[in-house]
């Protein structure tokens, strides 16, 4: 995919998996997830396993993919490094930062200009050392 259609594919899609590593080996979730300013952000359980683990070791591997028929298959893996940002966990407190994730997410899932804060959740940011896409309908188009 070109840089361009990686922002509008990012931008559409609602699920992406995160996978994080550990001394019993690979866990893998699904979570949802925004894209901006070239960085995935998720809003993530302080006390889940994947937290635990990106605050023991950073490095992690993010998933969107979709589509249900071959030529329709297209997707993005990001391998990068997490780092939390804002107050954890995060109740609301001003975070210019964060501003503009938060009404992402909150337009995307919520349907609100204002994300609800539970007081369990802190926001991660997920920079990219590696993007690699495909999207296999481009293979109709070569012929």
């Amino acid at each position: 995919m070109t840089p361009e259609e990686v922002d509008a594919y990012l931008a559409e899609e609602r699920m992406c998996r995160v996978a994080t590593t550990n001394d019993q080996g690979p866990h893998l979730t699904a979570l949802w997830f925004v894209w901006h300013e070239q960085a995935v952000w998720l809003y993530s359980i302080t006390g889940s396993q994947r937290w635990v683990d990106l605050s023991r070791d950073p490095r992690v591997a993010v998933l969107m993919d979709s589509g249900h028929d071959y030529f329709e298959l297209r997707g993005i893996e990001i391998t990068g490094t997490a780092e939390v940002v804002g107050e954890v966990p995060r109740v609301g407190a001003p975070c210019p930062e964060l501003e503009e994730p938060e009404r992402l997410f909150a337009r995307k899932y919520f349907d609100a200009d204002q994300l609800p804060y539970d007081e369990r959740h802190a926001w991660l940011r997920i920079t990219p050392g590696k993007i690699a896409s495909w999207s296999f309908h481009k293979m109709l188009e070569q012929g």
